[in-house]
């Protein structure tokens, strides 16, 4: 019996095991090597093995050193010179492109420099000058719930020691949820955080016409595509206040002419970020070279959100767009290529679609890389040019006569020297409707197979549309009955077919129920035996609020229909009982009345009267926005209560 028992717990133990799904807690992990001599090492990182997609190119690593002592390398295998001695905390950032699992994790590793070498030389950071002073880049586009680095560049571009600012905004205030979570930041020249009310600025500005609190600020908002130089740094400050949830400030001090330093942010993406994947999101950073001036420069740094690391990428602005502003707003698109080869492409070909519902003559390039001017009509261009053919539902993008390295080029060390892009815009139809679109692009190096991107997509936000409405009530069943009523609808702002609307009415009822008459007798003080007549009234009046819900689905422009509930109650009811009694001298046919008497009872009541139902609606007029005239078929689930309502709306 002992064993039996035994036996049973085993297996039991055994199937609650097999039940039990565990969870794969292994870690994909990187580690940082070196060969040092002296102050020269020689980095090198060991890898996993890479995991590929199916049907993707073949999978690489991209890499981010951090020196720790202010410069970076993104080699595979970088060399560094350390000025000066001490202990140098390294750290390695490690992207998988093409790769179907997470990003490796590295540990940072400390690196001790005893000894300054004469035969080394030491390299500095490189300038910074062609990008006006200030840059700012990442190692990888966001993915929820992985981390990114950012690298925020900024240079004295004047001829005196220099004492200044930098902001870094991130998290724009479009988004409902945050999409980055500052976890750290590292600095190498002494720059220090300091906290800044930025809307302490507002009273600067008060007579003013630029950058004011209002509706407008953001459509007013600069674009700042490449690095500009601004002097209004208040109106500057207010307006990426107004565009982002979060600020890191810095304050450095020293900064000698010609000197360019970095500065290291960390972030996580959170989970709760933004998932549509062809959406572009900004940080933007503020550089302030001296403390004691207005005079600043500005850069923003744009990304696409990705599912996993694809260099061949198309993304848009166009996400949550307000269907009431964008008539005459300018939606960029951006495609994305990387030379994956191993020889370098001379010609890239890009087949875009292109949504009807964009105007084609607006169409207009707004950057690319490699730069390149557009080549002459007519003509067979003999230099680097972009040709752009504008068809009926494409627009062919094609880069002529160019060299773009490939990645598994050999020497060819930086991976961004890989990739190239086209961003262009283009406005809307005159007539479009509130529908998203998508496109994607087919690009082809040279005669290569096309590689297919992913969708961009345009979407808009519901907004809110406000209606009145006015009418009146009829109902069949109840005799002598009137009913007017008014009201307020909600719903999406000029929805294209399918909406919900909730309307909240306040309806005034007046009606008469059957008349009763009834005879008999009655006896006068002295006895005399007299015929009455007795007629009863009853009247009704209340005043009713109703609360429908229902979907509608507009046919077209002018016709749209509806089904849904509706539930109503008696916020005031008052019942009339009006009694009229007459006295006949005789019973005879033709007696004439001797007396008359009438009597009134009221009763009052409030909130009464419950009732729900379903109704039927159709209008016919401006169905998305405007006025309309409709009519409703009201049946509710209580008899004697279906009725018929005839309106006018006018939807804002």
């Amino acid at each position: 019996m002992k064993n039996l028992i035994t036996l049973f717990c085993l297996l039991l133990s055994i199937f609650t095991f097999s039940q039990t799904k565990v969870k794969d807690t292994v870690t994909r992990r990187a580690t940082i090597t070196y060969n040092q001599k002296e102050n020269a090492v020689k980095f090198k990182p060991e890898t996993p093995p890479l995991i590929p997609i199916a049907g993707a190119p073949k999978p690489s690593y991209s890499y981010l050193w951090e020196f720790g002592d202010g410069h970076y390398s993104k080699e595979a295998e970088p060399k560094h010179v350390y000025k000066n001695k001490g202990t140098y905390k390294t750290r390695l950032a490690v992207t998988n492109n093409y790769d179907n699992g997470k990003p490796p994790a590295t540990r940072p590793k400390a690196v001790v420099v005893n000894d300054i070498s004469n035969e080394e030389v030491y390299t500095d950071i490189a300038s910074i000058e062609d990008q006006n002073g200030l840059s700012i880049q990442k190692n990888a586009d966001p993915i929820p719930d992985q981390q990114m680095e950012v690298i925020v560049s900024y240079q004295n571009m004047e001829n005196y020691v220099a004492d200044g600012k930098l902001y870094l905004f991130y998290n724009e205030k479009q988004f409902k949820n945050n999409n980055f979570e500052l976890i750290d930041f590292r600095t190498y020249a002494g720059e220090r955080e300091v906290k800044e009310n930025l809307v302490a600025n507002v009273n600067d500005l008060e007579n003013s016409d630029s950058y004011l609190a209002s509706e407008n600020t953001l459509a007013k908002a600069k674009k700042y595509r490449n690095t500009t130089t601004e002097e209004d740094l208040d109106a500057t400050l207010l307006e990426a206040k107004k565009t982002y949830k979060n600020v890191t400030i810095l304050e450095f001090d020293g900064v000698n002419p010609g000197e360019t330093r970095n500065v290291f942010f960390t972030h996580k993406t959170t989970p709760e970020m933004i998932k549509d994947t062809s959406a572009t999101i900004t940080m933007r950073s503020v550089f302030v070279p001296n403390r004691s001036f207005k005079n600043h420069k500005v850069k923003n740094l744009e990304m696409e959100i990705v599912t996993s690391h694809d260099p061949n990428k198309m993304g848009s602005n166009g996400s949550f767009m307000n269907y009431r502003l964008v008539r005459f707003k300018r939606v960029n698109f951006k495609t994305r290529f990387q030379n994956n080869g191993e020889g370098p492409a001379r010609m890239i070909r890009l087949e875009t679609d292109i949504p009807n519902m964009f105007d084609k003559k607006t169409f207009q390039i707004e950057d690319m890389y490699p730069k390149c001017p557009i080549c002459p009509k007519g003509e067979e261009p003999t230099t680097s040019c972009l040709d752009t053919i504008i068809k009926q539902k494409q627009i062919f993008f094609t880069f002529k006569n160019i060299y773009l390295p490939g990645s598994e080029q050999k020497n060819v060390k930086e991976k961004d020297s890989t990739k190239g892009f086209v961003k262009y815009s283009m406005k809307f139809n005159k007539d479009f409707h509130k529908v998203n679109t998508k496109s994607r692009t087919a690009i082809i190096f040279d005669k290569n197979e096309p590689i297919i991107t992913n969708y961009a997509t345009t979407r808009f936000s519901p907004g809110i549309s406000v209606g009145a409405k006015a009418g009146y009530n009829f109902y069949p069943d109840l005799e002598n009955s009137k009913s007017y009523f008014v009201g307020a609808t909600i719903s999406p702002f000029k929805s294209y077919r399918w909406y919900w609307q909730a309307e909240l009415i306040n309806s005034i009822h007046k009606y008469n129920a059957a008349t009763t008459i009834t005879t008999g007798f009655a006896t006068s003080a002295n006895g005399v035996r007299q015929p009455t007549r007795t007629t009863t009234t009853l009247s009704y009046s209340n005043i009713n609020n109703e609360i429908p819900l229902l979907i509608r689905y507009n046919i077209n422009n002018f016709i749209g229909i509806g089904a849904g509930i509706q539930a109503n109650i008696n916020a005031s009811e008052k019942q009339e009982e009006h009694t009229k009694t007459e006295y006949f001298e005789s019973e005879k046919p033709d007696s004439i009345i001797i007396k008359t008497e009438e009597n009134i009872v009221s009763n009052s009541e409030s909130f009464t009267n419950f009732k729900t139902g379903l109704l039927f609606d159709l209008t016919l007029g401006a169905a998305r926005i405007g006025p309309s005239f409709g009519a409703r078929y009201v049946m509710n689930f209580e008899d004697n209560f279906n009725y018929i309502q005839l309106y006018g709306i006018w939807k804002f």
